[in-house]
């Protein structure tokens, strides 16, 4: 029996719940202290006191436009059938924009509005009013008037009335200050050893200099603890030490989920007490909430997407009290599903998705769950937040996104849906560098999904290289069969080499597919429905293989990469892969086939500037170029329209 004892959850609070517990336990928390700076150096600084002006803007009057300084009263009469001459020196003054106003004079007339006659005299055929074209003394800003109150903080655009209004210096609040400490035996500091080689089991420590950008984007500021092995009293000292001393706010990694490893909960209660240990949210279920001396200390989950939403739901909006701001909110935008997303009763689910605006409609498509993968954040375009009592979202009905990239750029995207290949991310690098720049957002779902997401109206493309065994053709008998009635175009992309993926050196010593079923072999496959598993179940048929022979024939990944992931990692010893995978890790490849892969676009979009574009970058040169270099791929029919 393991002697350790196991960490168990205390009762797990709601996410709304939990954060006003936090908010209200705090709510006196403030960082004291005051700061005096340049006010060019205040961007982004809370101000401690309220602002006012010491100078006037402008602090004279001055000429709005080029012209002639004059008194309204001069002018008066003035019209095309009767014009009026004005002496220059006595009634009339030249002036340049913003130049000091004659004395006497309280109008400007527009050059354009002006003949002069002769060096003494000026004609005009039509009056002005007082200060007519004029920026008066104070227009802008008075003097001792209040400019900012305390606890705005300071933008670019104040930089410029600060300094108009003769401020130069201001009080700011002192930032708050953030002890991160990460904790796990399996950590490895990079930052101490950058050129460290991973044994198995360990981990690359990245949480705490994530939060730290997190805590500083939030106007605090972070300092990083030294890694802290799976040791009980060196990571209570490391929050004693913190907490009694000049840090505002604590935060571990690691150690606050139900484990007989995790020592967050016995650390905190033994210095102070527990408020949170688990929140019904996920990510980031297992989050903790403490206070120890007065102070707030948060047990952060190790993984790092759960690490991110738990920051931003419970530790954001308490640093941005703490300096007397409220927490940001993003732009939310209605969006429709492009499939079901479930979710489970009792957690409010953060979904991360890719958006792209598809006709009349901006279409989500979820990204992987796992909160360990940090690129479900990383690619993703906007988050889908399913409450607590709810089952999931339908395909197809409205639902709220938060947008983690600007709307201006969601409409910018183009939306491919279908079979993975590496010559998508070269083509969605070379369209960033367009002199007309879109976004390609791609998602894997395999050959058929992604003829039955176009199939739905929920993408402006498809990949696919899907083979008809009957006639050798790719592609176009599958759209005769499953897209009759909905119009379509056809360009090819590439073709490229199939096989199988093997460790270097092939250890194994595989000759081909018939290889799979020997009982020292582990296989590892493509989802069904993708063109590399259609492929496959063809030869094993024409081998007069059984499936069921092949140990892992069941486990499937959804992209090549995926695939020779899992054969570098020892997982497998094979999986059906294009060369260009297996190329960029460094495995060796047994060619199976030279297959054709090809974009399948909706007709109604084919002469948008989006897919023009798309289709100029794709025969252009460069593209060419950079997916040959990726191996196993030829492009001499590259951009050809085939239907």
């Amino acid at each position: 029996m393991n002697s350790q004892r196991r960490n168990v959850y205390l009762e797990m609070m709601p996410l709304e719940q939990a954060r006003k517990l936090v908010m209200e336990t705090f709510a006196n928390l403030k960082v004291d202290g005051i700061r005096v700076v340049d006010s060019v150096d205040a961007v982004d600084r809370v101000l401690a006191e309220p602002v006012v002006a010491r100078l006037s803007s402008p602090c004279f009057h001055a000429a709005a436009m080029d012209g002639i300084a004059v008194r309204a009263a001069d002018t008066f009469g003035a019209r095309e059938t009767r014009p009026r001459d004005l002496a220059v020196g006595s009634q009339a003054f030249f002036v340049n924009t913003g130049q000091v106003l004659p004395e006497g004079s309280d109008a400007v007339i527009m050059i354009e509005h002006v003949q002069q006659l002769d060096q003494q005299t000026v004609r005009i055929e039509a009056p002005v009013f007082p200060w007519q074209n004029v920026r008066k003394m104070g227009e802008d800003i008075v003097a001792t008037e209040l400019l900012f109150t305390r606890n705005h903080q300071v933008t670019p655009y104040c930089v410029g009335a600060l300094l108009a209004a003769g401020v130069f210096k201001v009080k700011v609040r002192r930032r708050p200050r953030v002890l991160i400490v990460p904790t796990g035996s399996e950590l490895v500091d990079w930052s101490t050893d950058p050129e460290c080689s991973l044994k198995p089991g360990q981990v690359l420590e990245t949480n705490s200099w994530m939060l730290g950008k997190l805590v500083e984007a939030t106007g605090g500021i972070f300092k990083r603890h030294d890694p802290v092995g799976d040791d009980v009293e060196k990571i209570r000292l490391a929050v004693e030490q913190a907490a009694a001393g000049d840090f505002d706010l604590v935060m571990t990694i690691g150690g606050s989920s139900a484990g007989s490893r995790d020592f967050t909960r016995p650390v905190v209660e033994s210095l102070g007490r527990v408020l949170i240990h688990g929140v019904t949210m996920m990510p980031g279920k297992p989050v903790l909430a403490g206070e120890v001396a007065g102070k707030p200390v948060f047990g952060m989950p190790g993984y790092p997407v759960s690490a991110i939403i738990a920051f931003e739901q419970l530790v954001q909006p308490l640093l941005a009290a703490m300096q007397g701001l409220t927490a940001p909110r993003r732009q939310c935008l209605e969006v429709f599903p492009t499939r079901k997303i479930p979710s489970k009763l009792g957690l409010e689910e953060f979904v991360r998705v890719k958006l792209g605006r598809v006709a009349d409609k901006v279409v989500a498509t979820p990204l992987p769950r796992a909160a360990g993968c940090i690129t479900s954040i990383t690619e993703a375009d906007g988050i889908i937040r399913i409450g607590h009592n709810s089952e999931g979202v339908e395909a197809g009905r409205a639902v709220d996104a938060e947008l983690l990239r600007p709307q201006q750029a969601i409409e910018r995207t183009l939306v491919v849906v279908g079979s993975h290949d590496n010559s998508l991310d070269v083509l969605a690098d070379e369209l960033r560098r367009h002199r007309q720049p879109f976004f390609l957002s791609s998602s894997h779902v395999g050959s058929m999904g992604g003829l039955m997401a176009l199939k739905r109206g929920a993408c402006h493309l498809a990949g696919a290289h899907l083979l008809d065994t009957e006639s050798g053709k790719y592609n176009l008998p599958y759209i005769e069969r499953f897209l009759a009635e909905k119009p379509v175009r056809v360009v090819h992309l590439v073709m490229r080499d199939q096989g199988l993926i093997v460790p270097a050196g092939n250890p194994r010593k595989i000759s081909g597919i018939q290889d799979l079923v020997r009982p020292d072999v582990r296989f590892v496959n493509r989802q069904a429905g993708s063109g590399t598993r259609i492929l496959l179940d063809w030869r094993l048929g024409q081998l007069g293989i059984d499936p069921e022979k092949i140990d892992g024939y069941t486990n499937e990944e959804y992209t090549h990469m995926a695939v020779a992931a899992a054969v570098i990692s020892g997982a497998a010893d094979a999986g059906l892969g294009i060369l260009a995978a297996a190329k960029a890790l460094g495995l060796d490849f047994i060619p199976v086939v030279t297959e054709q892969y090809d974009l399948v676009i909706d007709a109604r979009f084919f002469d948008t500037v989006q897919i023009q574009t798309l289709l100029e970058v794709i025969s252009g040169r460069s593209f060419r170029r950079r997916v040959e270099k990726l191996g196993g791929y030829n492009t001499a029919e590259t951009g050809k329209i085939i239907l």
